[in-house]
């Protein structure tokens, strides 16, 4: 059995942060029903290139973006700023669990798609609505982008190299941090809400917002202002709270040296072939170190520089000192752990090839995880889900799509519609 048997998710999220979300439900065994627009669908189908390609080396309409949230899932094509439409949505939400949504506050109630109508029709639905700024305050109706939301919500001001500094300024994350985050928040929500329903029969509103998360994920910065009264600065690779802990020179490039203790650090003196600074008290202790930061890395960077990157690492790793390259993605994937660990999986496409994926970081030992079909065409499963939860028979669904209100795959060939 998979983790999520019997759970029914409506999706009517897109780009990344509820994506994300329904994609790892849909990773755990749910059936993930993701809703987009007829003729154009989620707008991340059309952020590339790089494009999937065909059997033929043509590429199609599903961009890698789309592709890296939202496996599993059925896609069903229905306009619901059509009436009929919104009877179809209203439909479905009343057999199914979950609904995920991320449209600006209020952005549904005008269609009856709110959470106060849906659970006029299923008191046990949980409702998770995911927006830039929450339900409430002065910035409710402000949209939410992540690299927007990473500025205000302060990840910007300790990311990137100090203002003084080569390069320096502020930076966003190399991924969309707070949107990934936010979804794996709102699927946490999410399960803990279904246990709740299961419970009592009664479902709920869940309100998520990207700045609650960023604010939220600041951790031990945001502890070291609310407790150390220390606004925290950028400090590059630099840990604020570890020494040393960050980026260092080699002679051939780059490594991340990871040092977590005094014990440790004392390790790093001797293989560097200076014993006496672990002698030293300035450097004796991790406060000592971060107090004496600006000393000691220099120190440790002008000795690093003597000799290859490759040479510190095998010499740190045979005395347990963490350390590690500073892979390109292609690397990551050529590495030997991560090909142990199988990170890279093959899904079908319904285009007649396959997508190589990065697998759900999970493994659960008594029901491991099975992923099915990779990221599904625009209105793949339109026929299919509205015939089996709403038993809409072929003709009236050739009446829906000549007027609009739905887009259909054609069932000879899953890449073309209809």
């Amino acid at each position: 059995m998979n983790l999520l048997d019997g759970v029914r998710v409506l999706d009517l999220s897109r780009i990344l942060a509820g994506p994300w979300a329904t994609q790892v439900l849909a990773d755990f065994g749910a059936d993930v029903i993701k809703v987009e627009r007829p003729g154009a669908g989620d707008d991340t189908r059309g952020w590339g290139p790089p494009f999937l390609e065909d059997a033929d080396g043509n590429d199609t309409t599903e961009s890698a973006y789309y592709l890296c949230a939202n496996r599993g899932k059925r896609s069903v094509a229905i306009d619901f700023t059509l009436p009929e439409g919104q009877a179809l949505i209203r439909a479905l939400a009343a057999r199914c669990q979950v609904l995920v949504e991320n449209y600006k506050v209020g952005g549904l109630a005008k269609y009856g798609l709110d959470y106060a109508s849906l659970r006029a029709v299923n008191p046990a639905l949980v409702y998770c609505s995911i927006t830039g700024y929450g339900q409430d305050g002065p910035y409710a109706q402000r949209a939410g982008y992540d690299a927007a939301i990473q500025a205000i919500g302060g990840l910007m001001s300790v990311t990137g190299e100090p203002d003084d500094a080569p390069g320096g300024g502020p930076q966003k994350v190399g991924v969309a941090a707070t949107d990934l985050m936010t979804g794996m928040y709102a699927a946490t929500a999410i399960l803990a809400a279904l246990r709740h329903a299961e419970r009592s029969g009664q479902g709920q509103h869940i309100d998520l917002a990207l700045l609650d998360t960023q604010v939220a994920w600041l951790a031990n910065q945001a502890s070291n202002w609310l407790v150390g009264g220390v606004v925290p600065e950028r400090q590059g690779t630099a840990h604020p709270n570890i020494v040393p802990y960050q980026v260092m020179p080699a002679a051939d490039g780059y490594f991340m040296l990871a040092v977590g203790n005094d014990a440790q650090f004392a390790r790093l003196c001797g293989v560097i072939g200076e014993p006496q600074l672990a002698a030293d008290p300035r450097y004796a202790t991790n406060a000592a170190r971060v107090a004496h930061r600006a000393e000691l890395v220099p120190l440790l960077q002008q000795r690093l520089r003597t000799r290859p990157a490759a040479h510190w690492l095998a010499a740190l790793e045979q005395v347990g000192v963490p350390a590690n390259p500073v892979n390109r993605i292609d690397q990551v994937f050529d590495d030997a752990q991560v090909q142990a660990r199988g990170l890279r999986i093959e899904l079908p496409h319904a285009s007649g090839g396959t997508v190589a994926m990065v697998r759900n970081p999970l493994k659960f030992s008594a029901t491991p995880l099975r992923y099915g079909q990779a990221a599904p065409v625009l209105g793949q499963h339109t026929a299919q889900v509205l015939e089996e939860m709403l038993d809409i028979d072929g003709g009236r669904l050739a009446a829906l799509q000549a007027g609009g209100v739905v887009q259909t795959v054609h069932p000879s060939n899953e890449g073309e519609t209809e």
